[in-house]
């Protein structure tokens, strides 16, 4: 064999058999370790000396795992997030770093719709009330006489903003970005900052890239800007939430509730506090779950993978 890929993609190992075939056409031996959920530094560690290129999903690549990677040529992430990638690192290495951009936007943005709408309709705790038989009619509220603030309007916070669009939600956005005239005259949102946005929102949905602008951007000082009534959904990086004041906020009742698919660790420690509180929906990290949005990242990795290998020779 030419080269050597090593597949940490959580998502794509259990069909890696699938594509067997495709690699060993193009002459590459594969390495599938068992992973849990990510690869931290350690763990990189034991296999990078080994491989020329890497499928990946949010596994710690620091520079000490690519000082120690002499073969390595592509990361190719399954996904579009590469913030646990030190890119500049790689520049240096002379080590290519690929993703699909604008992979998930559409079933990540659903997720964010359902989350509002259970919130808004109550939906899973009247369906634990009667499963408790308990005949308890739970005030709702109609999305329409709502405002829903968006930190990150890029191409997931695009998507969200046009479903709420439809439910008549006033939309607030808040992006480093300048927005094009013609998405802010199709969706009518309007740009704040983010205080005016936490001060006025009833949902605020994160979708925001992690980067150091954006760690810890809900913290202890911001939560004490948002609404007692609102609601805060994160699908985008656990760490843009600083995890410990989020949860103080909720036990104490300084923010209504939180749906939550991704944490600062995961997996969610079974002792998280937030598995308690009966006002959090939570999820493992799963919102971009689509059969053919995962088919065409899998397709897409692998043609990232081949096409620097193909090129290095």
């Amino acid at each position: 064999m030419k080269w050597t890929v090593m597949v940490t993609a959580p998502y794509m190992q259990p069909v890696i058999e699938r594509f067997r075939p495709l690699f060993a056409e193009h002459q590459i031996e594969l390495l599938v370790p068992p992973v849990e959920e990510r690869f931290e530094e350690a763990d990189l560690l034991q296999w990078v000396d080994q491989i020329d290129g890497v499928i990946c999903g949010d596994d710690r690549f620091t520079e000490r795992v690519l000082q120690a990677a002499p073969r390595l040529k592509v990361i190719s992430k399954w996904g579009t997030g590469t913030d646990s990638i030190d890119k500049a690192a790689c520049q240096r290495l002379g080590i290519a770093v690929r993703n699909t951009p604008n992979a998930f936007s559409e079933p990540v943005a659903d997720s964010v719709l359902g989350y509002m709408l259970c919130f808004a309709r109550r939906l899973p705790w009247m369906t634990q009330a009667m499963r408790q038989g308990i005949w308890h009619k739970i005030p709702g509220i109609a999305l329409r006489e709502c405002t829903l603030g968006v930190i990150g309007v890029g191409d997931v916070g695009k998507a969200v903003v046009r479903r709420a669009r439809a439910f008549g939600m006033r939309l607030l956005g808040n992006d480093l970005v300048a927005m094009p005239e013609d998405f802010l005259t199709e969706t009518g949102i309007t740009m704040v900052t983010l205080e005016e946005l936490l001060q006025q929102a009833d949902f605020i949905s994160i979708n925001c890239d992690l980067n150091p602008t954006s760690q810890h951007l809900i913290n202890e000082t911001t939560l004490a800007l948002v609404k007692p009534t609102a609601v805060m959904i994160n699908t985008a990086r656990g760490p843009v939430i600083d995890e410990p004041a989020l949860i103080r906020a909720l036990q104490e009742q300084r923010i209504a509730g939180a749906a939550l698919d991704v944490f600062e660790d995961e997996p969610l420690p079974p002792d998280s506090p937030l598995r308690q509180l009966e006002q959090v929906m939570l999820a493992p990290h799963n919102a971009n779950s689509s059969p053919q949005a995962w088919e065409h990242v899998h397709q897409n990795t692998i043609r990232n993978v081949l096409e620097v290998l193909e090129q290095s020779v």
